[in-house]
Parts: C-alpha cells; sequence; structure tokens
C-alpha cells in the first residue's frame, strides 16, 4: 500500500502512474493536485473541520467526494495524518480496465478515443462512477469498493506547474502530470519535477 500519511504535496507525485480501481473500472492516474489544508486558500478545508471538508480531516486513505460545478463528481484522496486536512485531487487518467463501463457512464460517441474517458477531473469521476455516497469510504475498505496500486516502475517523466480551474492560489506549482501523456489536460506548459 502506499504510504499517504506524508502532505499532499510530497504525496500528489508518487501517485502518478497508480491505479485506482472503484468496482469494475480502473484508472492509471496521469494527473493530480495538491490541497494543503488550512494553510492553502484553495482548500475546501481552508475554514476548518466542517461541511463538506469534514472528511479532508479524516484518516489518510479516505476517499473524498464532492460537486463540481453542480453537476461532477470530483474525487480525491485525504492524506497526512488525521487532522490535518491534505488531499490529492484525482485530475486524470487512463482507463486501464472496465473502459466499456466508463463509456457508457460517460456517454462517450464511439467516435471519441479512449484517452478522453477521463480526461479532466469530473470526467475521471463519471468513468469510475463516484457518487456522493462514496464520500469518507477508506481505500481498501471492508466492502471492497476502492482500491489504489501503487505504480509500477517506468512511469515517465513528472512535470509540475500551476493548479488549474481555481482562482485563489492559482499560480502555486501543486499540479503534478506524467509528459507526453494524451490523458492530461490540455494546459501541459510545466517544469520538471525534482524530488
Amino acid at each position: 500500500m502506499i504510504d499517504l500519511s506524508g502532505r499532499a504535496d510530497e504525496i500528489a507525485p508518487g501517485l502518478l502512474g497508480a491505479v485506482i480501481r472503484r468496482g469494475e473500472v480502473a484508472v492509471r492516474l496521469t494527473e493530480v493536485e495538491a490541497y494543503l489544508g488550512t494553510d492553502d486558500p484553495a482548500s475546501h478545508a481552508y475554514r476548518g473541520e466542517r461541511g463538506r471538508a469534514a472528511v479532508m480531516f479524516g484518516a489518510p486513505g479516505t476517499v473524498y467526494v464532492y460537486v463540481s460545478y453542480g453537476i461532477h463528481r470530483a474525487g480525491n484522496i485525504v492524506c497526512s495524518p488525521a487532522g490535518q486536512a491534505s488531499a490529492v485531487l484525482m485530475r486524470a487518467g487512463e482507463v486501464v480496465a472496465g473502459a466499456d463501463r466508463a463509456r457508457e457512464r460517460r456517454r462517450l460517441a464511439p467516435d471519441r478515443p479512449d484517452t478522453q474517458l477521463a480526461r479532466g477531473p469530473g470526467n475521471l469521476g463519471r468513468a469510475l462512477g463516484l457518487d456522493l455516497a462514496d464520500n469518507g469510504l477508506p481505500l481498501g475498505g471492508r466492502d471492497d469498493l476502492f482500491e489504489l496500486i501503487e505504480p509500477g516502475p517506468g512511469r515517465g517523466r513528472v512535470l509540475v506547474g500551476p493548479r488549474i480551474g481555481i482562482t485563489r492560489a492559482a499560480d502555486a506549482p501543486l499540479r503534478f502530470w506524467l509528459a507526453d501523456e494524451p490523458t492530461v489536460s490540455a494546459r501541459r506548459r510545466g517544469t520538471p519535477w525534482r524530488p
């Protein structure tokens, strides 16, 4: 199991190439963003442990699902010790199992490539079938609904740059992605990440 006890900005690059599975659909993560809780004005947890953000203060390895723009289900993986509210947004990935089911959920036209199945957090959430009832569930829990599989060797070059789709702390270099991956969001200008 991947150690999720560090801060999101430390954990996020290590999640690239990992596979998140929900039921029959599995997605290899190619793009993620870090959110740093009460230290990060862009984080849902910035104002403390209340409402939807309360899940972010939970144990590492918890799934945080919220509604974005009133329609999309976006998924995060909570990290850091309980009480510190750090999470990694799953922004994009490659569907590696259950592509037919993901395509059905996305209602993607037959002529559209599979690389678009989980491109963007809302599309990734729909491909996985994320639901608000998933909010607060653990990875590898009793019902085995969610699983996180460590990345294999040779995942490729990691780039880092500003987060996308936010207005606060937007310039913070907390978005990480695999270079030359067709599933990554359109904004691909970044610098090489160095651990």
